[in-house]
């Protein structure tokens, strides 16, 4: 959780309106979201609903395809309902803010994992470590940089927009992290761990850090 940020300038890597910071618009859904799940290909926690018991027999391309589909149901409903945000010539870095309802096809596992487990354990972590300011916070759903664009500053100006945003309300800023590395940068940005906590149901338990 941030109660405040800092911001800096940083080298330009292009075209001057490929830096700036700028709302996805509807029509821009499908790429953003392909960039969104090259960003979280590795990742655990995207891969959890995807990688179950009963996907075994699917072949790679399935679980792609499909892991491509949720980042588009999740990104479709930021648009719609919440705030999605990009920077960078091709979707470079993607940013979504709030919690949007998402409707999404999965197995029946994936379907278990994600409404039984993971909603009701992100929505019960959040009241608790938010308490009163809960509804009135700013939430960092979802942020990811593609493979080939790592290294830019892209990530740093998303998160320095979204915690300026945040600041400017005078509202903490909230996230969880399942990549062991990025915790380190959330706290150069004013966000300070606030507890663990894990998904269960797979072959291994999968950590988050809840920020």
């Amino acid at each position: 959780m941030s109660e405040a940020s800092s911001s800096s300038s940083a080298p330009s890597n292009g075209p001057i309106q490929y830096q700036s910071v700028r709302k996805i618009l509807l029509a821009e859904c499908d790429a953003a979201a392909e960039s969104l799940a090259l960003a979280f290909a590795d990742d655990d926690v995207a891969m959890y609903f995807v990688k179950t018991d009963d996907t075994n027999s699917w072949s790679d391309q399935k679980k792609w395809d499909m892991h491509v589909k949720i980042m588009r149901s999740i990104v479709k409903a930021h648009i719609l309902k919440g705030l999605a945000l990009t920077i960078g010539p091709d979707y470079d870095c993607v940013a979504l803010c709030g919690m949007s309802a998402v409707n999404f096809k999965l197995s029946s596992e994936g379907k278990s994992r994600f409404q039984k487990e993971f909603l009701p354990l992100l929505h019960r972590t959040k009241a608790e470590v938010l308490g009163s300011l809960d509804n009135d916070s700013w939430y960092l759903v979802y942020i990811g940089t593609k493979p080939a664009s790592r290294g830019k500053g892209y990530a740093r100006k998303l998160i320095e927009h979204v915690t300026k945003l945040a600041d400017d309300q005078r509202l903490v800023c909230y996230l969880e992290s399942s990549n062991e590395a990025n915790p380190k940068i959330y706290r150069k940005y004013g966000f300070e761990t606030e507890k663990m906590i894990h998904l269960t149901r797979g072959p291994k338990p999968i950590e988050l850090e809840v920020m």
